[in-house]
């Protein structure tokens, strides 16, 4: 393949690696056991369906950073390794929305909602909702145990593999930790801001940034000193692209997020909006606006009209402007990280286009 190689729409290459892994996938288990299609093509659907693909895509440009070609043999194996992030990534949506009850994602049913559908509508034996259930757990570790397939299977060197599982152990542990620590902190009532700063270090910055930059630049074989800074640059991007999915979750156009406005809310995520917003407010002696947000976390029955109460005591307290000024000083902490950096053209410019989609998208 001639230059620029897969930096061209590198999504759509992502997607032809994914589909061609899927298909091989679960051919083995459809011929001997059929009846499993379903998971499979839930799978499958949930995976090709949509998505941004922002950890393959920071992934390669760890790669073609660190030196990694845009082109040929080793590049097509980089490719498949990357996108194996995307099943990391489904694993984790799906057992995410089960966690949070929610009921759709991308505009659809979520997995274990079309499932208890399936069952309801076939009228089989039992619970649909515990088959629903069920069904996502189940799912969602296909989903985990295909990543660690797609990745060790990816057709380079052993010891180019080898080089990139240690980013790959610590991304699949971090985020499972930040997905614990998430649930905890939603059980034991933490709202502080600090805590709040702690699930998106762990389970959206690491996960979402550090990580794949890591795994892509170890596959290139990079140096600790660039790993070092690449991982400072991933943090601040990574918290930044949660804080501003925060402020999506209930000021975003559901038309665009996919997902109905206020979602966090009813789920009970204490995101650092929403801290900040608790801490503002007493901080003012605002009791009303206080009470609005600690009411609206964690009520399931919200309406779109406490919804907008909300989004005007957030905004009155100075929440909103306090999350806005933290994404800035994160974009320009990062832009200097990545100065630092000096990676191999053009994954500086093209990492710099990611700062700005990560934080200042509407979607």
């Amino acid at each position: 393949m001639d230059a620029p190689g897969f930096d061209s729409d590198l999504p759509a290459h992502v997607e032809r690696a994914l589909a061609d892994f899927l298909g091989r996938a679960g051919s083995e288990i459809l011929r001997t056991e059929p009846s499993v299609a379903a998971g499979i093509e839930a799978l499958s659907g949930f995976v090709l369906g949509g998505g941004k693909r922002i950890r393959p895509t920071f992934a390669w440009w760890g790669w073609r950073g660190a030196g990694g070609a845009a082109s040929g043999p080793l590049a097509e194996g980089a490719l498949q390794a990357v996108a194996s992030l995307e099943l990391i990534q489904a694993c984790a949506l799906i057992h995410d929305d089960l966690i949070d009850s929610s009921d759709s994602r991308r505009g659809r049913p979520t997995v274990h909602v079309a499932a208890e559908k399936l069952h309801a509508d076939r009228g089989w034996l039992g619970s649909p909702s515990v088959f629903g259930l069920a069904s996502a757990v189940l799912v969602g570790d296909l989903a985990l145990a295909w990543a660690d397939d797609m990745f060790a299977e990816a057709p380079l060197p052993a010891a180019t593999i080898a080089a990139a599982r240690p980013a790959w152990r610590a991304m699949r542990t971090e985020v499972l930790a930040g997905q614990y620590l998430d649930v905890r902190t939603q059980a034991v009532g933490d709202a502080s801001p600090e805590a709040a700063l702690r699930i998106d270090r762990l389970k959206t910055a690491a996960y979402t940034v550090q990580r794949p930059l890591h795994l892509g630049a170890s596959l290139a074989g990079a140096d600790e000193r660039l790993i070092a800074t690449l991982l400072e640059f991933g943090g601040d991007v990574g918290v930044a692209f949660q804080l501003r999915d925060d402020l999506l979750g209930v000021f975003g156009d559901p038309s665009v997020t996919g997902k109905p406005a206020g979602d966090d809310l009813r789920e009970g995520k204490r995101t650092l909006l929403v801290a900040l917003g608790l801490q503002l407010a007493a901080e003012r002696g605002d009791h009303a606006a206080a009470k609005v947000i600690a009411d609206a976390i964690g009520a399931a029955d919200l309406t779109s009209g406490t919804v907008d109460q909300v989004r005007e005591a957030l905004t009155s307290v100075g929440a909103v402007a306090a999350v806005e000024r933290r994404i800035d000083e994160l974009t320009a902490s990062a832009n200097a990280a990545l100065d630092r950096a000096h990676l191999a053209e053009p994954a500086p410019s093209a990492l710099a286009g990611l700062i700005r989609l990560a934080t200042q998208r509407n979607f």
